[in-house]
């Protein structure tokens, strides 16, 4: 089995995807040491901004791929989402994945 590289598995998902995530997404994924609905619903994005991440992708790309926001037009903007939900799902890593499973209990 071949691995490909992540821009070219990103390229492939975008296309399926229609070039950003396939829930709604804001500017900024609230601000919170709690678990939240939010988190929730965008658990693939951030899983897939992690894998971008840890294959060294530009955060341009992976905004444009991830989120449908084109960098050139909106490099600001494009830059905010990225870096705060990479953030958020850096944290997910660290201390919100506790809380998926705290709230399924051990028999659940």
């Amino acid at each position: 089995m071949v691995l490909r590289s992540w821009n070219a598995a990103a390229r492939n998902l975008s296309m399926a995807d229609n070039m950003s995530t396939t829930e709604p997404f804001d500017d900024e994924p609230p601000v919170s040491c709690e678990l939240t609905e939010y988190d929730r619903l965008h658990i693939k994005l951030y899983m897939r901004l992690l894998d971008a991440a840890a294959d060294g992708a530009d955060w341009p790309e992976a905004a444009a791929i991830l989120f449908g926001i084109n960098p050139d037009f909106e490099p600001d903007r494009a830059r905010r989402v990225h870096d705060a939900h990479l953030a958020r799902a850096r944290w997910m890593t660290q201390t919100g994945y506790r809380h998926l499973l705290w709230r399924r209990g051990p028999h659940r």
